[in-house]
């Protein structure tokens, strides 16, 4: 396994399912949260590399997280990517300025994401980590 850890906060259990594979596929340490109580919890806990952020979650949507994270000292240097099925105007605007990296529309192209993901790590863009 690689030493990078992906927190993925998503609500969808199948969603979920389909990041597991695909990140652990490319040798990802991977942790899930299903809300965003629990998000700001388990990042607290593992300190991940990276957060994959969905934006509609129970107990409060995915820009209460990055604004939870971005306050927090501990939290505010993780690189989050927001990978969202709500419609991208305005929310993209918005989730860049709360100080997500990057935004990705769901369903999207699981090779976009693998490559924001290693830019985001700063990892070689053309090979697995």
């Amino acid at each position: 396994m690689s030493d990078k850890k992906i927190l993925v906060v998503e609500d969808d259990a199948d969603v979920r399912l389909g990041y597991q594979v695909l990140l652990r596929a490319h040798h990802y340490d991977v942790s899930f949260a299903a809300d965003s109580v629990t998000a700001i919890s388990e990042a607290r806990r593992r300190q991940p590399d990276l957060i994959l952020l969905d934006l509609g979650l129970p107990a409060g949507d995915g820009f209460l997280v990055l604004d939870r994270f971005r306050t927090n000292t501990l939290l505010s240097m993780i690189p989050v990517i927001v990978v969202s099925a709500r419609d991208h105007h305005g929310n993209e605007a918005r989730a860049l300025k709360a100080g997500a990296r990057a935004y990705v529309q769901k369903p999207g192209d699981d090779q976009v994401l693998l490559a924001l993901i290693r830019r985001q790590l700063g990892q070689p863009a053309s090979e697995a980590p």
